[in-house]
């Protein structure tokens, strides 16, 4: 079993940047694949980014790609996205998630409790 704890997120105005991690417990990290998702008010949870369990492969959704960054630490148990050039429309609350390398949510066994990233115009 693995336990996900999101932190980093915060209040950033347009064209800034924020670092999100995911610590997680457990001796199994490294065999999982991690994802980060993120649900806007009044919209269904949308995927991010996904990361291998290595780290050698890498998938963004056209959203996230050219700004944002994954990378994980296996030897921290530890899962990063680094956002840069914000924008409003990202704001949301954001989620990491521990399972099999997907954009797909369902794909996924274990989440984070979220952090929320406001975006100001």
């Amino acid at each position: 079993q693995v336990q996900l704890v999101g932190s980093g997120g915060g209040l950033v105005q347009a064209g800034g940047s924020l670092r999100l991690s995911c610590a997680a417990s457990g001796r199994t990290f490294s065999s999982y694949a991690m994802g980060w998702f993120r649900q806007a008010p009044g919209k269904e949870r949308e995927f991010v980014a996904c990361i291998s369990w290595s780290g050698g492969s890498t998938t963004y959704a056209g959203s996230a790609r050219g700004r944002f960054t994954i990378s994980r630490d296996n030897a921290k148990n530890t899962v990063y996205l680094q956002m840069n050039s914000l924008k409003p429309e990202d704001t949301a609350v954001y989620y990491c998630a521990a399972g099999r390398y997907s954009a797909t949510y369902a794909t996924y066994d274990y989440w984070g409790q979220g952090t929320q990233v406001t975006v100001s115009s």
